[in-house]
């Protein structure tokens, strides 16, 4: 009995000893510093990165996503998922303990019975009861069964992060279709006032005419100019209802339960944003966490793969008792203990094919893991590159927006003085509207950047 339980002893001391799993290897080194040189030094916390845009609008509309989108419900679902299995996983960890108890009544109908049966003529019927309590503990020799913990547990870290990218592209998304929505609010504004403008010009176009002092060529040149800012109309509000849709559907609810308010375009702020250093980026992305931890689950079951080819040896134990009567159940009391050594001996290869299964994915996971790195960096260039090239340009068409309200006024003028042609003043009106609208474009391009980079880095998630 020493002898079985020195035996016991050494074995649980060799699975609590087994080496933690450790932590993957890319094998990528970062850059020391972004390519694209940043102009947003001040350090501005990413945490509810969406609150420094100084939308309140866009904060409550974050809030009712949150609580609405039916995909981050479903991610929140996935985590309960993850945990529940890590619960699983970590159940063989501990000796499995069982407890019965039976009654039997075993009753011979007719005839004088046989030798199998416990009945017979002159005993028809016999009451057996019996009680038992058993533990059955596998020894985790090879560490196959913490690996498979270590595996769910990193599957339930992944499960964690993947919730997080879901709701970092949720939010992201939230916030980029509503500054959508709003400069298509502003665009059609545009629209109308041009289309004023055009329709006062052919008023007075109308006037000169009909005084002899215009051609009819002006006058069908300058109608066809409302005409098409007519029709532009149109195009920009069924954009902005599209823009609606989807941001309704972001918030998980019909676009007639959406209510943008009033909010002008040109209240939203792009904030100063800091972008750290590449080698950060590791621990801020949660979807580069989620490739990590997938990895290391992946590595964990190659461990179990490996460990379900080797011998197992398994200790029970077993209390019982029992009885021809109820009130005897516990006078026969009895224990049994049993060691076992189970081994594969034959399987037609399954056991090494599932091992090489397992190696094969943890190979896959780690390049995904890398792609993961790679990519994390390239968004965030690529963000920091749209920003410098976006503040260069509105830079250079605030000017271009000045000069051409400048010309269309001078040529309007010129014009109703008759010192100039209804030509420049057709050029100067579409110079002018389009330079409008590309403003609007670009301060859209801008908040979206600036929504991209909050993405890139991760939006103030952290590693735990």
């Amino acid at each position: 009995m020493k002898a079985q339980l020195s035996v016991l002893t050494l074995c649980l001391a060799l699975g609590a000893c087994a080496s933690p799993p450790l932590r993957p290897d890319a094998g990528i080194i970062a850059p020391a510093a972004w390519q694209s040189a940043s102009s947003d030094r001040e350090a501005v916390s990413n945490r509810q990165w969406w609150t420094h845009f100084g939308s309140p609008q866009l904060d409550q509309l974050v809030e009712q996503a949150r609580l609405g989108s039916y995909d981050l419900a479903a991610a929140v679902a996935r985590v309960r998922q993850a945990q529940a299995s890590t619960v699983i996983a970590g159940g063989s960890r501990l000796p499995q303990v069982t407890a019965g108890l039976n009654a039997n009544r075993e009753k011979l109908l007719r005839g004088n019975g046989y030798s199998q049966l416990d009945t017979d003529s002159s005993n028809k019927a016999l009451d057996y009861f019996d009680a038992n309590l058993s533990a059955t503990y596998e020894i985790d020799f090879w560490g196959g069964q913490r690996a498979s913990r270590d595996s769910a547990q990193f599957a339930l870290q992944a499960s964690e992060s993947d919730r997080a990218t879901v709701e970092l592209t949720l939010l992201s998304s939230v916030a980029s279709t509503y500054a959508q929505a709003l400069s298509l609010r502003e665009q059609r504004r545009i629209a109308e006032l041009n289309l004023a403008n055009a329709q006062r010009v052919l008023r007075l176009v109308q006037t000169r005419f009909d005084s002899g002092s215009a051609t009819a060529l002006e006058l069908a040149q300058q109608k066809s100019l409302v005409a098409a800012q007519q029709r532009q109309l149109p195009l920009v509000q069924q954009q902005a209802e599209d823009a609606q849709i989807s941001l309704a559907a972001l918030l998980g609810r019909p676009v007639q339960q959406l209510n943008l308010g009033q909010e002008a375009f040109d209240h939203l702020q792009w904030p100063l944003i800091n972008v750290g250093l590449p080698s950060e980026l590791l621990s801020r992305r949660p979807d580069i966490a989620r490739a990590e931890a997938q990895l290391a689950a992946a590595q964990a079951d190659v461990t179990v793969a490996r460990a379900a080819m080797l011998p197992k040896v398994t200790l029970s134990a077993e209390l019982g008792s029992g009885a021809d009567r109820a009130a005897d159940l516990l006078r026969s009391p009895f224990y049994n203990l049993t060691a076992g050594l189970l081994a594969p001996v034959f399987n037609n290869g399954r056991l090494s094919a599932e091992r090489d299964k397992a190696t094969a994915r943890q190979e896959e996971l780690l390049e995904a893991y890398r792609g993961a790195i790679i990519n994390g960096f390239a968004d965030v260039e690529k963000a920091l590159n749209s920003i410098r090239g976006l503040d260069a340009q509105r830079q250079w068409q605030s000017e271009e927006l000045s000069h051409a309200q400048t010309a269309f006024n001078i040529a309007q003028s010129r014009y109703q003085a008759g010192a100039e042609d209804l030509l420049t003043v057709l050029e100067t009106q579409r110079t002018l509207y389009a330079a409008q609208d590309l403003n609007v474009q670009l301060r859209l391009a801008r908040v979206q950047a600036s929504v991209a980079l909050y993405k890139a880095l991760g939006g103030g998630w952290q590693a735990l």
